[in-house]
């Protein structure tokens, strides 16, 4: 845990993520990201002496899913938890049958995240992209659009004034699924139709492939999208780059 909130405090310090007397919203999914990311935050909010706020707010998309379980453990927590009800999940799947489902679904679930923020009086959104999502987002804008892209560390949204920032990009996807499941932290499955079936996964599978023969390959690319570098992605603290190896202790 001091490990990982570490990495967490040194990403925010980089690139300015909080400041005191910030509302941060955690959007909760009930993935394994999300949930890591609401309890580091936690740590670090008690480490700084509650110098900011945090809720947790999930957009139940209307596909059955129970979230008594992550109730719980905001509880503990002792984080104010929301769930706001939605039917983006029938409205895309059955009423729309979209195609490529990903790219609305994700618009409508940002317009719902976004406006309960600003319902509750909350001005920042932390969102649970790590390491690995940077470098495979780099990489799918690359190859698929053929733009040199990626989401920014923080990024704000002018028409709603909230600020979205991603703490954990310091910190590698398989560290993360070490955390939770050590943790026992509640995973709730996933109910989406298309889960595992995204481009997405398929350049997860393509820089697992290339790994085996440049076994650093992610360091690069996210190295390189610090050095170009892409807009707002040059850190302006002190760290020039992530500790974490993504080596799991035994």
């Amino acid at each position: 845990m001091q490990r990982l909130v570490g990495l967490v405090r040194r990403c925010v310090e980089d690139y300015h993520m909080i400041e005191a007397g910030d509302r941060i919203a955690v959007g909760v999914s009930g993935g394994k990201d999300s949930l890591a990311l609401l309890v580091f935050l936690a740590e670090l909010r008690r480490y700084n002496h509650n110098a900011f706020e945090l809720e947790a707010i999930t957009i139940d998309m209307g596909l059955g899913m129970d979230y008594s379980q992550i109730a719980a453990l905001c509880t503990q927590l002792q984080i104010p938890y929301t769930v706001v009800p939605t039917q983006i999940g029938p409205v895309i799947f059955e009423h729309r049958k979209e195609k490529n489902p990903c790219s609305m679904c994700a618009k409508m679930r940002r317009g719902a995240l976004n406006q309960a923020l600003l319902e509750r009086g909350l001005n920042k959104l932390a969102l649970g992209h790590h390491y690995d999502d940077a470098v495979e987002t780099f990489l799918m804008s690359l190859l698929f659009e053929g733009r040199i892209s990626c989401f920014q560390p923080v990024t704000n949204l002018d028409r709603s004034g909230v600020i979205q920032i991603r703490p954990m990009l310091y910190i590698h996807e398989k560290t993360i699924d070490n955390f939770v499941s050590r943790q026992a932290l509640p995973v709730i499955e996933n109910r989406c139709p298309v889960d595992k079936q995204t481009k997405r996964e398929e350049i997860k599978k393509l820089i697992f492939d290339m790994s085996g023969q440049y076994p650093d390959l992610k360091e690069r690319i996210f190295g390189a999208m610090q050095r170009l570098p892409l807009p707002e992605w040059g850190p302006k603290g002190r760290y020039k780059r992530p500790v974490d190896t993504g080596d799991i202790p035994e």
